[in-house]
């Protein structure tokens, strides 16, 4: 199964001061994505300070020395682009999308953000108080919110736990002083990769780094991570809502895996899609929820495996035993030759899809060169799936699937009894 009619061109130079510049030229689109990633994220904060990554995300966008808040606002919307950023707990990513004629705007425009911002005290205070209101719509959205607190319990007092969006008593007690010394400290030459997806030419992506990230100070402070370990919990979140969520976790494995491939399989087989078991069981079959799904959430070191479902307290106990009677099913019969087949398909057909699309693929450079220091073409993760076995699922699913470890935490408006009942019914030992 090839990938492509064309062979993507892809092409890596590296700055003198450590700025790592990637591209992949696809000749046969209009659309060109660009992306700085930068090696650091909440993971990388001091707990006190939890939310500083995220709130510096937010405060460049409000002004550089060449262009005011309104000015980058308008700048890729004005020709039809969009310019945004995202922070996770292991990096912080500036991205545009614009037709190709604009490629230069867009990378121009990124790599103000990453240079040039001004961090005003003024604009500090009032950004200071829209992430406030960003930290309570997630709280009323459950569905997001019940995974956001289900990391803090899992990894408690490690650095993952950390919420990148913070609290509102972090963000209170931070700094502007806080945010200045954590943008020079590691807006740096050997944190940064600049992604490029698209109709280009690398070395006039390159030229133009070069002029914009070329001055960045190549010191590189080292980032003090340790691997960590996965808390079994079973415990009840008590908050206003008209359904109970259920979100029932097991250690995965991480980005650099060998099993990494056979966890996006078992993901799809289990709750990926409307085909998957939970789907056809727990909606079609019996018709208990709207919403519920498998996902995986992965770290350079870790990994989750993650079931979710939101449903009515009526139905929460009977969810609740087909989801574990589903995995116990699962891990004891395992898959088989046929299932394997149908759900490899599925996913190398995702893949591929989402190669079809340049941001996606700006995003895959960027984090295949932050992890393994390397280009992975999809033919070649293609090829990964394909190799996907039986056997290899079999050992997946014995090294990380010990069914009587699942933690679960629920989350809605229920009575401590009728928690507790929950709680009983997963065949917990006590909630809070």
């Amino acid at each position: 199964m090839k990938a492509y009619s064309y062979k993507p061109i892809f092409q890596k130079t590296t700055l003198s001061n450590g700025v790592r510049v990637v591209t992949e030229s696809h000749p046969f689109t209009r659309a060109v994505s660009v992306g700085v990633f930068v090696q650091v994220g909440t993971r990388d904060e001091p707990e006190s300070k939890a939310g500083l990554t995220h709130f510096l995300e937010h405060l460049v966008f409000k002004g550089t020395r060449k262009r005011s808040s309104y000015e980058l606002a308008k700048a890729l919307d004005a020709v039809g682009g969009e310019l945004n950023a995202y922070t996770t707990r292991e990096f912080t990513c500036f991205h545009a999308t614009s037709l190709k004629e604009h490629l230069p705007l867009g990378l121009d425009v990124v790599m103000d953000l990453v240079t040039g911002a001004t961090l005003g005290l003024d604009d500090f205070k009032k950004e200071r108080e829209v992430i406030v209101q960003e930290i309570q719509m997630c709280k009323d959205n459950l569905e997001e919110y019940i995974l956001d607190v289900y990391l803090e319990k899992v990894f408690a007092g490690q650095d993952l736990a950390i919420p990148i969006l913070g609290t509102e008593e972090s963000l209170a007690a931070l700094k502007r002083s806080d945010l200045v010394r954590h943008y020079q400290a590691n807006f740096t030459g050997p944190r940064i990769i600049v992604s490029v997806a698209g109709p280009v030419e690398h070395d006039q992506v390159t030229e133009m780094v070069e002029r914009s990230l070329g001055r960045l100070k190549s010191r590189n402070r080292t980032l003090k991570r340790k691997v960590p370990r996965v808390r079994h919990i079973e415990e009840f979140i008590p908050r206003p809502s008209e359904q109970v969520h259920l979100l029932v976790g097991l250690p995965s494995c991480s980005y650099k895996s060998k099993f990494r491939f056979e966890s996006y399989v078992v993901n799809d087989l289990l709750g990926g899609g409307v085909t998957s078991r939970l789907y056809q069981k727990i909606r079609e079959d019996k018709g208990l929820v709207y919403s519920v799904y498998s996902y995986l959430q992965s770290f350079v070191d870790s990994g989750l495996f993650l079931t979710y479902a939101g449903t009515a307290a009526k139905n929460a106990a009977q969810v609740l035993k087909i989801m574990k009677a589903e995995l116990h099913k699962f891990v004891d019969q395992g898959v088989k030759a046929s299932d394997l087949a149908t759900f490899k398909t599925q996913v190398k057909g995702q893949i591929l899809l989402g190669a079809e699309d340049m941001e996606n693929r700006m995003n895959s450079l960027g984090i295949n060169e932050m992890v393994f220091g390397q280009y992975r073409p999809i033919d070649e993760v293609i090829q990964d799936i394909d190799e996907v076995s039986v056997r290899s699922t079999r050992d997946y699913v014995r090294k990380y699937f010990n069914i009587d470890e699942m933690s679960l935490m629920i989350m809605g408006d229920l009575q401590p009894a009728e928690a507790l009942k929950l709680l009983n019914v997963w065949g917990g030992k006590s909630g809070n």
